[in-house]
């Protein structure tokens, strides 16, 4: 996937004019996976308990990756599969096609996999002579429009249900072309209707992995539709495709992980089908695939262990930042340029395609903390975000003029004294000038703000005053 991150602003203009798009997102917030995650959160009471065990699952995982790596491919290999190691998403793809070669394979079928993303694989098999099917109904809908995905969970969230109806009448040209597309059913029977012979020719069988677990060599996935268990045992051959991270030690482990996924990503207790796969079919199964592989990605991974972005790799792909981030909800998931979007995408981004193509990224947040507040894993990602924004400024790629603005607040900022008199000038000149309307439709150098919004216009005194006049009263009392 060619990455347009550095063209967040233009993307972003886009999604705001996207009247569809606007649509969608409002139901999302308004009556989607927030509202859900706060019903289901608010009867489980040890929530937060389970949320900080999360972390320290995570952690210790993280500490100690390079020990559980190597038993989890021993014990792989145990159960008669076989593990490879990708440096690159280049090597990751080379190593599903020669797999795909070995088994003589022409269609391939595929769950829902954000690596498959990351390393380019759908087109790298076309190119290849193998022809990859989505079996995800989200994930199969952007194929036919040959669009990437807009949400971890959700990969068509950016579409109503009239635009999917627009895009299956135009792909399903064999059948009726006056049928009923109007309700979401009668959508996803078509779907259905259309994918299930797919996973009966299907060769090699492609899935993700939402957990790894060490002591049994197992690979874990969670769906809704069920089409990951037809992905994974009808096709001759299963590959797995994961990043590092996605290991855990232990079953109880991913159990613990399970029950903060659901709930944090679509408001569910659990989702409707967990299942673990554990090498190839064993004499006296009824099914499952006759050869097992899994792909191991870094794609920079490693060396984000034991730096400052190392809590990015906690992250289980729940979704629940971009669910509550304010900036998501205006602006959509395909502004981010890439892969990932939302507040976990604005972190992992620069950390795997590097700042320079993802500088606008980390500023594509107001730092409300709303991400980290939902985190099933507690991930400091305002912290982060800063952290990207301070390296984006010691290596000059924000534009000048931002720069020396920065620089100059900086300079008045480390001034107490001079720092309250202009702000006190500056609120009472922009109080004067805002008028019986206390707002301004522009304003000199904040255009960005103006251009979508009013400028409310200061209004009394500031909070810090307020605040040392409350203060000094509460010491005379």
């Amino acid at each position: 996937m060619q990455a347009t991150s550095r063209n967040f602003a233009a993307n972003s203009r886009v999604g705001l004019a996207n009247e569809n798009l606007q649509q969608a997102l409002d139901i999302m917030t308004q009556r989607g996976f927030p509202l859900r995650r706060r019903e289901v959160v608010a009867r489980l009471p040890e929530f937060e308990a389970l949320r900080e065990r999360g972390r320290e699952i995570k952690d210790h995982t993280l500490a100690h990756l390079d020990f559980y790596l190597e038993l989890y491919e021993e014990n792989v290999v145990a159960a008669g599969g076989e593990v490879h190691w990708a440096r690159t998403p280049e090597e990751a793809c080379q190593v599903v096609l020669e797999i795909c070669r070995a088994a003589g394979a022409r269609t391939v079928t595929k769950g829902k996999s954000m690596i498959a993303e990351e390393i380019g694989l759908n087109d790298f098999l076309e190119k290849s002579g193998i022809a990859p099917i989505e079996t995800d109904l989200g994930e199969y809908i952007i194929q036919l429009r040959h669009e990437p995905p807009s949400h971890l969970i959700a990969p068509a969230m950016h579409l109503v249900k009239e635009q999917v109806a627009d895009t299956f009448r135009a792909a399903h040209r064999t059948l009726d072309p006056r049928r009923p597309l109007i309700e979401a059913r009668e959508l996803c029977d078509e779907a259905r209707a259309l994918l299930r012979p797919q996973f009966l020719a299907a060769d090699v069988g492609i899935t993700g992995a939402n957990f790894l677990v060490a002591e049994t060599g197992s690979s874990i996935i969670v769906t809704n539709e069920g089409n990951g268990d037809l992905t994974q045992t009808l096709p001759r051959v299963h590959i797995v495709l994961a990043s590092l991270e996605k290991l855990v030690p232990t079953f109880e482990d991913a159990a613990t992980l399970l029950r903060l996924l659901a709930r944090s990503a679509t408001g569910q207790e659990f989702s409707s089908y967990m299942t673990a796969s554990t090498g190839p079919r064993r004499p006296g199964d009824l099914d499952g695939p006759e050869a097992y592989h899994v792909i191991l990605l870094d794609n920079g991974r490693s060396q984000m262990l034991g730096g400052e972005f190392a809590d990015m790799l906690r992250c289980i792909r729940c979704g629940a930042c971009m669910n509550h981030c304010p900036v998501y909800a205006a602006v959509g998931g395909h502004a981010y340029g890439w892969v990932y979007p939302g507040p976990m995408g604005a972190v992992l981004t620069p950390s795997l395609i590097g700042i320079k193509e993802a500088a606008s990224l980390p500023n594509a947040s107001t730092l409300c903390g709303r991400c980290e507040s939902v985190c099933p894993v507690k991930i400091p990602l305002p912290k982060m975000l800063r952290h990207w924004r301070e390296r984006e400024f010691a290596q000059k790629l924000a534009p000048r003029v931002w720069r020396n603005g920065l620089s100059l607040w900086a300079w008045v900022a480390q001034r107490p004294a001079l720092y309250h008199a202009l702000a006190g000038i500056v609120s009472r000149v922009l109080g004067w000038a805002g008028g019986p309307r206390g707002r301004f439709r522009s304003l000199p150098f904040a255009a960005g703000w103006t251009g979508v919004r009013d400028m409310p216009a200061p209004e009394g005194r500031s909070f810090h005053s307020l605040w040392a006049e409350r203060a000094k009263t509460a010491g005379r009392g």
